[in-house]
């Protein structure tokens, strides 16, 4: 496996516990079993999954069979999904672990239909998200000048 192929394949740490992840069409897939072990914490996330996809059968539809290695460090099938479709299926986990990250994803929510109402909070976030990466504000005026005229250029 070459050092492209290796950056597409990762861990992600989330509260301090593994979540294997793969590139796949363009987009990260997460494994359902760690996503379940991290906010239920079970030793028997398969179990769980099991159960959970007998009560929201709609779940197994969002899932792709992926190779990812397992434990044993085999390359096993296993249930993933994307990033858009591991939020469904962490708002589908009734756990208490699982409510902080419930209520960010609400709050994205709310901040992005705010954005659409009033898309000048979408360009003062754009800044604020440039100056905490280290760009210098002049930097950010000509980005935030260019995304502008590209937007109207678009519309006209």
């Amino acid at each position: 496996m070459g050092s492209e192929d290796e950056g597409r394949k990762a861990l992600v740490v989330f509260q301090g516990k593994s979540i294997r992840r793969i590139w796949f069409e363009d987009e990260w897939y997460y494994s359902v079993s760690d996503i379940i072990s991290v906010l239920i914490g079970s030793k028997d996330e398969l179990a769980y999954w099991r159960k959970l996809k007998q009560r929201e059968p709609q779940l197994v539809t969002i899932c792709h069979g992926l190779k990812m290695a397992a434990k044993d460090a085999k390359l096993r099938n296993a249930d993933c999904v994307n990033t858009e479709n591991a939020f469904s299926l962490i708002q589908s986990i009734p756990s208490q672990k699982a409510e902080p990250f419930k209520r960010w994803l609400a709050r994205v929510g709310y901040e992005r239909i705010r954005e659409i109402e009033d898309p000048e909070l979408a360009q003062k976030r754009m800044k604020e998200i440039y100056r905490q990466k280290g760009y210098s504000d002049d930097w950010i005026e000509i980005i935030a000048e260019n995304s502008l005229w590209l937007r109207f250029s678009a519309e006209v």
